[in-house]
Order: structure tokens, then sequence, then C-alpha cells
């Protein structure tokens, strides 16, 4: 057993996906306070310089699976592949990104392994439950009113999903010293059960939200002037991106690609700016990375003063106007 934190590091044609990264950054923070080595786990074809990459940023060890036949995402055999390397290892920790892929393979891994799954995770520790240090990973639920901790005590190893943009991206250091160690495998025909032969990805409008420096959102306190005029102009006047709670992606102010939250996106610019929005934990849990973060809301009460480093409590007509003005003067001169 060998009680390492793993992570499954996911690469795109040659490309390394940024939440592999993030993650590789918090699986070794946790390793550390385990007092263990953090390893990533590469499959693809052609990936020595991906695996080199890896090191650089901070894995201890990077098990490379190297052969032509998983240039693509294959379902069943990465599945295969990735289980048959935890049994064999025994990690304690296994931990994966949540994109369109991680979250297909994610619980075909934990099925095989007959262990627990703890899915899009907003935070991931080691606490100490029942006198043994474990993961504990905080999760958005009951309708995004709370959060809650989730603990696996028994089953090896522990999995989470964690999405991108939710963890911070670690300094990359060319220097470091790693093992690379490739890992041979015979694949057969019968390993494919279905075989994916080409994938085509859609790519978003715009700038990616996960990538702007300043995020203007805005929720349903907006109704009361008619949507989303004053979000898009203030996020004009600042060279930022435009993005909204699920009742605004509802009222089709904002395309549900740019929504914030526990089922949408989740962000951390310098600057986030929540308009008309409560402040529901689903919501929130969605840019509390933030830099910092700006909030405007007519309820004194309100949640999302909770959260914020800047509150204003006032009409939206009237705040975010007088914000605009001031905004056009600075860069007036």
């Amino acid at each position: 057993m060998s009680n390492e934190v793993w992570v499954w590091a996911e690469q795109r044609n040659g490309q390394l996906m940024g939440v592999s990264l993030e993650i590789l950054n918090t699986g070794s923070q946790l390793a550390q306070k385990l007092g263990r080595e953090v390893v990533a786990v590469l499959i693809g074809y052609q990936i020595s310089g991906l695996a080199a990459e890896l090191v650089a940023y901070g894995a201890n060890k990077v098990y490379t699976i190297d052969k032509p036949e998983l240039s693509l995402y294959q379902s069943d055999v990465y599945a295969k592949i990735l289980a048959d390397l935890v049994q064999k290892d025994e990690p304690t920790i296994l931990l994966l990104g949540a994109t369109n892929v991680g979250m297909d393979l994610a619980p075909r891994v934990a099925a095989k392994l007959k262990t627990g799954l703890t899915a899009h995770c907003a935070d991931l520790r080691i606490d100490d439950v029942g006198g043994k240090p474990l993961l504990v990973a905080d999760v958005p639920g009951f309708g995004g009113n709370m959060v809650v901790s989730i603990a696996c005590p028994e089953r090896r190893p522990q999995m989470a999903t964690v999405r991108p943009g939710v963890m911070e991206r670690p300094s990359k250091e060319s220097t470091r010293k790693g093992a690379i160690i490739p890992v041979e495998i015979e694949i057969r025909d019968k390993d494919f059960r279905a075989r994916t032969v080409e994938i085509v990805e859609q790519k978003p409008e715009g700038a990616p939200l996960e990538a702007a420096e300043i995020v203007v959102a805005g929720g349903w306190g907006l109704k009361s002037v008619g949507g989303f005029k004053f979000i898009e102009e203030l996020a004009s006047v600042l060279g930022g991106s435009v993005a909204g709670t699920r009742p605004a992606v509802d009222a089709n102010w904002v395309t549900e690609d740019r929504m914030i939250g526990s089922s949408g996106k989740t962000v951390a610019p310098k600057l986030f700016i929540s308009v008309g929005a409560s402040g529901a934990t689903h919501f929130t849990t969605g840019f509390l990375k933030s830099k910092t973060i700006l909030a405007v809301d007519q309820n004194p009460k309100a949640p999302i003063f909770e959260v914020c480093d800047i509150g204003i409590c006032g009409d939206v007509a009237k705040v975010v106007p007088c914000l605009i003005g001031e905004i056009k003067k600075i860069k007036a001169g």
C-alpha cells in the first residue's frame, strides 16, 4: 500500500487541461499534510513532454501510459487502466477534474474499485475524523442552502472530482526533479466495448469566463430594471465578462454557459462584481476564490454581504449607473 495522493492528469490534443494542474496543486498540499508524495497518472499518446511538465508543476512521480490507441479518450479502456493501477499501488486519495471527460471517467473507476466518490467539490482538506486523518470534501447541497462536508472512512481510495477554476494553479519550476515511470500494459480489442473515433469541441463565444480578470454577474434583482442592460454596460466599461445566476439564465438575460455557481462555472478573477443576487450558497461557491468581491443589493440582510469584501446596499437602478459614471471619469483621466 503506497498511501500516496494520486491525480489523474487529463490531456487533450497534447495539452494538459488547466484543472489537472489545479488539482495537482491541491493534491500536493494534501500529500504534504499526510507526509506522502503526490503522483500524477497520464494516459495518452506521445506524452513524454507533458510528463516532464507535470513534474515541473509539482508531481513527485508521473506514471505514463503511452500508446497510439489511447490518443483519444476511451471510456472503458481508460477506466480499466486507472482502476488496475490503483488496485496495484493502493493510493489513499484519487483526484480527478470535473470536466466532461472527468465526469465520465470518475464514476466508472469508483464503481470498479467499489469505493465512494464525492463530486463537484468546492474545497478539499485533511481532517481528523474518528481519530484518523481523512479527506474531507465540501460540496454545496440541499438546493444550495448549505455546504455539506463528506468523508469516506472505510473504502479506499478516497475519490473526489473538482471543477475547473475552484483550486489555484501551482507555479512552474523547471528545475524540479521527479520520477517519470512508463507503465507497460496490454490493450486488446475486446477492451473496447465502444470506441471514440473523434472528439469535436464547440468553441465558446468570446473569451472563456474562467480566464476573465473581471467578472460582472447579475441576479434576479435586476428584474426591476428590465434585465441586464446595466450589467452589460458595467462589464463593458471595466473590460470584463458578463455572467449570471440561475434565475438570470432562466429569464434569458444570459446564456447558460455564463452561469456562475455549483451547477455552472467556477471563477477566480481579480475582481468579481455581484449585482442584484441575494447570495445563496449554490451561487457564491462559484466565485469565493476571487481576489476581490464587490456586491450590490438592496437587502441589507442578503447573504451576499457575508462573503463580499466590499458591499453596497442600495437600489441597483441608482448604484450601478453611479459606478459606471465614476469609472468613466477615472478612465477619462
